[in-house]
């Protein structure tokens, strides 16, 4: 993982938590110092335990302490999970030996190994996730407990799969732990930076484009559904996003704007705006590795760091920045809508999406009203 000062998003033992806590039926227990169990405990809002290992177990070794925390879990019902941090990899202890006798999933994934979805994919492979031909409807895939927005978006997403006829399968990674292994041939995603890989992957539910072609290869994909409530719903919805931005726009300029977020949500923020608000997308800033950007429309490049963002918003200079607490920090009195963790010194008690019509029109909402602010 590359140096950097200030680094913004979460390491790949918290994304290890977060597939695992989404999970009911798994009790996750962080086997490291008390600050690798409230960082992810604070961030994911979800029921984790700890080891706290202190300087004696430091010293001379971390086993009988790990055993005991297991040992109070055992008998309680679910499958234990046990993910390492980086104190006791650093030392090389042999964990699994410590395990031997137990039936306690071990996810290897201190901070170290890589960047959030790093350790959310070593987690879901050590589940084993798999898929059950009998099973049926379709899975919703895509979904972090580190994303303030996945409460939303399976709400969402699985109510559009209803008013197209269809039940919802596994939910990756908000399910019961056996749906892991019962799950449903085919998927839709909401955020592709958390891909599962299970199933056939349909498309995603970012942005009315993507939903209409998802849509249209469930139609043929799943026998039954009827994706045409749906696709007559995307195109009232558009409409109103259309409207509502032509409005804005008869009244003022189009917004010079710079998107900071995890590659997926950034890429649904710089596209969205490009459609509907005809937006300037001057910088692209993604906390992971980026996909493809869309030819010729803007440039992607990887920011670790506040000073970098501070530095690349500093030279472009928006009028508009999307993403984290972090950036606000640093945007000086521009506008700012949020769309990933931290969001500091706001009370969040419903639960909005971005996927699906509802996440298009909640994005598009937070925009207007924050421009429309700034300019009175």
């Amino acid at each position: 993982m590359p140096e950097c000062e200030t680094p913004l998003w979460p390491c790949a033992m918290t994304g290890a938590a977060a597939c695992l806590a989404g999970f009911e039926g798994i009790s996750v227990v962080i086997h490291g110092s008390s600050g690798c169990y409230y960082y992810p405990a604070t961030l994911l809002h979800a029921p984790l335990h700890g080891t706290f290992i202190l300087e004696n177990e430091v010293v001379f070794g971390s086993g009988d302490r790990l055993r005991e925390v297991i040992g109070d879990l055992s008998g309680k019902g679910g499958r234990i999970a046990v993910i390492t941090t980086c104190v006791p990899s650093v030392l090389g202890e042999d964990i699994k030996s410590m395990l031997d006798g137990t039936d306690v999933i071990l996810v290897d994934s201190p901070g170290f190994a890589g960047e959030l979805e790093t350790g959310y994919r070593a987690a879901l492979a050590a589940l084993a996730p798999a898929v059950d031909p009998e099973r049926t409807g379709v899975n919703i895939d895509g979904i972090s407990l580190s994303d303030p927005f996945y409460e939303g978006n399976v709400q969402e997403v699985s109510r559009l799969l209803h008013r197209a006829g269809i039940p919802v399968g596994t939910v990756f990674c908000r399910d019961w732990y056996e749906m892991a292994g019962h799950a449903a041939p085919l998927t839709m995603g909401t955020n592709d930076d958390f891909a599962s890989g299970v199933g056939k992957y349909l498309g995603g539910t970012l942005g009315i484009p993507a939903l209409r072609a998802t849509f249209e290869n469930l139609s043929t994909a799943y026998e039954g559904a009827d994706a045409d409530p749906v696709l007559a719903e995307l195109d009232v919805q558009e409409e109103r996003v259309i409207h509502a931005c032509d409005k804005y726009l008869r009244r003022y300029d189009p917004p010079g704007v710079a998107v900071f977020a995890g590659t997926a949500y950034a890429l649904f923020a710089a596209s969205t705006l490009k459609r509907y608000l005809d937006a300037e997308i001057l910088a692209v800033g993604t906390r992971n590795d980026p996909l493809a950007a869309p030819a010729g429309q803007y440039q992607v490049e990887k920011l670790t760091g506040l000073e970098q963002v501070a530095r690349k918003i500093a030279e472009v200079a928006p009028d508009l920045v999307i993403g984290s607490s972090f950036e606000r920090s640093v945007s000086g009195d521009r506008t700012f809508v949020g769309i990933i963790p931290p969001l500091r010194g706001r009370v969040r008690l419903a639960h909005p999406p971005l996927a699906g019509t509802g996440g298009t029109l909640h994005f598009i909402e937070d925009v207007l009203n924050a421009c429309m602010d700034k300019k009175t």
